[in-house]
């Protein structure tokens, strides 16, 4: 079979690989589309990597090929979302429902592994999963439903980490409106009634943001922070949702937010936020919150939105053996919404 592995600092190729075999306890997939994500231009070009020759791809769907002998609940054909966190399911944070910062598979600097962040990931003709692992996806197409398990799931846990500042009349800011973003926006609107400003530095993604339904877009720059202090009386947005991290645009989120504000990084774009009790211009009263992956409980809420067609990722298919295009076109900047490799 075809994988998309990370060989070198920098360096991708697809080759030719076995078709692993599985464990009992695991479920073989024929990967109907693998997202990508920023994340993985990170893992790309990261001075150190955990193994080199790893097959990339963390937003995997595909139909359930091969089950081990302890597999129950599954039949073959069925279509399935291969879930980001690999999590044990029954350390004390997992028991809570807070899997994301699994303690047996994790630890207190470093989440639970993650196919293709890791374990080898679905930019493949098949991947390998622990059943356990698995989303049955009912009637969505597995071919785009791959960006719901990280591109919808991380924006799902943060704004659900924020509900307590998201009623009726607040207002709520989006940053980046690009694969996480395009998500959160769509996610805010379906499930608050607060009013949303979307802020990037593409023209097109603004449009795409208005056709989202955002109630407000703002041009990403020196005067965004600005813009919504005017738009809320000098006071700021009650929650604020960084899907880039840029020091720009974190700038832009330290200088906007309200007091008591709900103000979420989810992007890693690098930037840096300070912090300190009399530090200004952050104002009293703000939480802030490194956001990473999701919950199951995230995961099948993100699903029963997408079933629903309340939320929908707009795709860019590549086939897999142009893999390293697509590669290069995120990288560049040229993608809009979640580029997704078909093999």
């Amino acid at each position: 079979m075809r994988a998309l592995k990370i060989i070198a600092r920098g360096q991708l190729r697809i080759d030719d690989v076995p078709i692993p075999s599985i464990a009992p306890d695991e479920v073989l997939i024929k990967v109907a589309g693998a997202g990508l994500c920023h994340s993985d231009l990170h893992v790309m070009h990261a001075p150190t990597l955990l193994r080199y020759g790893m097959t990339l791809g963390h937003e995997t769907a595909g139909f359930v090929t091969e089950m081990g002998a302890d597999v129950t609940g599954f039949a073959e054909g069925d279509p399935v979302l291969v879930c980001l966190v690999w999590a044990c399911g029954e350390c004390r944070p997992c028991l809570e429902g807070r899997d994301n910062v699994c303690v047996n598979n994790g630890g207190r600097l470093r989440p639970p592994p993650a196919p293709g962040l890791g374990p080898d990931g679905g930019m493949a003709d098949y991947i390998v999963s622990k059943a356990r692992y698995l989303e049955p996806l009912g009637d969505l197409d597995p071919v785009i439903a791959g960006p719901l398990g990280d591109a919808a799931l991380t924006p799902m846990h943060a704004i659900n980490g924020a509900r307590h500042r998201l009623g009726p009349d607040a207002t709520v800011v989006a940053i980046g409106i690009g694969g996480l973003g395009h998500m959160g926006l769509q996610i805010l609107k379906a499930t608050t009634d607060a009013r949303v400003i979307a802020i990037d530095s593409s023209p097109q993604r603004l449009a795409a943001a208005t056709a989202l339904g955002a109630d407000i877009v703002i041009p990403s720059g020196d005067d965004a922070a600005q813009a919504i202090l005017d738009l809320t009386g000098g006071y700021g947005a009650d929650a604020i949702f960084d899907f880039v991290g840029l020091q720009a645009t974190i700038d832009i989120a330290g200088n906007a937010i309200a007091p008591d504000g709900a103000l979420r990084l989810v992007g890693l774009g690098g930037g840096k936020l300070s912090m300190g009790i009399s530090m200004q211009p952050l104002p009293w009263g703000v939480d802030v919150r490194r956001s990473y992956g999701g919950t199951r409980a995230d995961q099948r809420q993100v699903l029963d939105l997408a079933a629903a067609g309340t939320i929908g990722v707009d795709a860019v298919r590549y086939s897999l053996d142009d893999g390293l295009q697509a590669f290069a076109d995120l990288e560049a900047g040229v993608v809009a919404g979640r580029a997704i490799l078909v093999p």
